[in-house]
């Protein structure tokens, strides 16, 4: 449905150019959404998508190590919609704390992602209310370190920025002005706290990430925001008990199309074209999601019962061993060998077994420092992450 402009032009002179910013309206849109047809068939899709996805979790021999590796997928893939150049397996040897070197800008941003997603997930497991002031937290965190870190790390801006081109006047998009802002703020903090409107939870994340995105609060961040506010919003609404839907690697996969819908909601106010590709994003994401649990699952048995079958009842080395490696893809036998309280030699033997049934791979080739991977597993979460 169009509904005409979905805001209002300001119209202001910034270095003497006449330059007109975007203030959209409140939410929700006005006329209501139209629910009927495809939009609902779409909807009633995702939501089931979401069911079997929150359900699966209950399959996870232990959720948190699933997440620790999930989390940082999504990281890598947000901040590479950004520029980023780093890779999962770049974060992994970051996060090693015995393995020497100096990281570079692009795996600290994605790093900062990491500790800000977690932040905002503990926070709301506390009952801390998702709010401008959680919003806030978390972009101080993931501005923390890098390229963004000179760009007031916390704080909703207070000049005028712009998306695409060289300066206001000739940019592509140009946000509220910053005078406006902290009333545009407001408002969507109203509306993520409205829970007598009959939107649905999943369509109101759909609308918030426009919005964010529209109003574009910070100096930079805010795409990286934006796309952690919808998580925030599902987890908060009790819809996911565990962060497991990311939408970046579909945003990433059809970043001309999602640009294009974002701005022709301003444009026109049709809103439901947009949360039909939203919602279309939720379905194949959590299908998708569903999809690499099960086939983590079964890669996990059956190493489990190669190394059983090879090993007889000197299995049980090797078996914490592979434990490890489920709970950190990435290891050096030092780390390897806290995490099993195993001997020295115990490890080493153990870990030379797992990568003689190719369930390891050294990735170093060197005598000393060595390092092993989780072939298969880094392999299918890297699915997508490809620089």
């Amino acid at each position: 449905m169009e509904r005409g402009l979905s805001g209002t032009y300001d119209r202001m002179t910034i270095g003497g150019e006449t330059v007109q910013a975007f203030v959209p309206l409140p939410l929700p849109p006005n006329p209501r959404l139209d629910l009927d047809g495809p939009l609902q068939q779409l909807f009633e899709s995702a939501v089931l998508a979401l069911g079997r996805l929150d359900s699966i979790t209950t399959l996870l021999p232990d959720e948190e190590l699933f997440l620790y590796a999930y989390v940082r997928k999504e990281a890598v893939l947000s901040s590479q919609i950004e520029g980023t150049q780093s890779s999962l397996s770049d974060l992994l040897l970051f996060e090693l704390e015995d393995v020497p070197g100096t990281p570079n800008i692009d795996v600290h941003e994605v790093s900062n992602y990491v500790a800000a997603m977690e932040h905002g997930l503990n926070r709301l497991k506390n009952n801390f209310p998702l709010s401008n002031r959680l919003i806030r937290e978390a972009h101080k965190i993931l501005l923390s370190h890098g390229r963004g870190s000179s760009k007031s790390p916390g704080e909703f801006r207070r000049s005028q920025n712009w998306i695409g081109g060289t300066r206001p006047g000739n940019a592509i998009y140009v946000p509220p002005p910053q005078t406006v802002l902290p009333d545009c703020m407001a408002e969507f903090e109203r509306f993520l706290h409205t829970e007598d409107d009959g939107l649905p939870v999943l369509l109101r994340a759909g609308l918030a990430h426009v919005q964010f995105e529209t109003i574009h609060p910070f100096l930079d961040g805010n795409g990286r925001v934006g796309r952690l506010l919808i998580t925030l919003l599902l987890c908060q609404a009790g819809i996911l008990h565990q962060p497991m839907l990311y939408l970046s690697l579909y945003f990433k996969q059809h970043r001309s199309e999602y640009y294009e819908l974002l701005n022709n909601v301003r444009l026109t106010g049709n809103w439901e074209e947009w949360l039909s590709f939203f919602l279309e994003g939720v379905k194949i994401t959590a299908d998708g999601a569903v999809g690499t649990v099960q086939r983590l699952n079964t890669m996990f048995r059956l190493d489990r019962d190669r190394i059983e079958e090879v090993a007889g009842r000197k299995a049980g080395s090797a078996l914490r061993v592979h434990e490890a490696l489920k709970s950190q893809m990435l290891l050096s036998l030092p780390a390897t060998r806290l995490k099993t309280g195993l001997s020295y030699q115990a490890t080493a033997t153990a870990m030379d077994l797992l990568v003689s049934l190719g369930i390891a791979q050294e990735i170093t080739g060197k005598r000393r420092n060595r390092l092993y991977v989780y072939k298969k597993y880094l392999s299918i979460l890297n699915e997508g992450t490809e620089v």
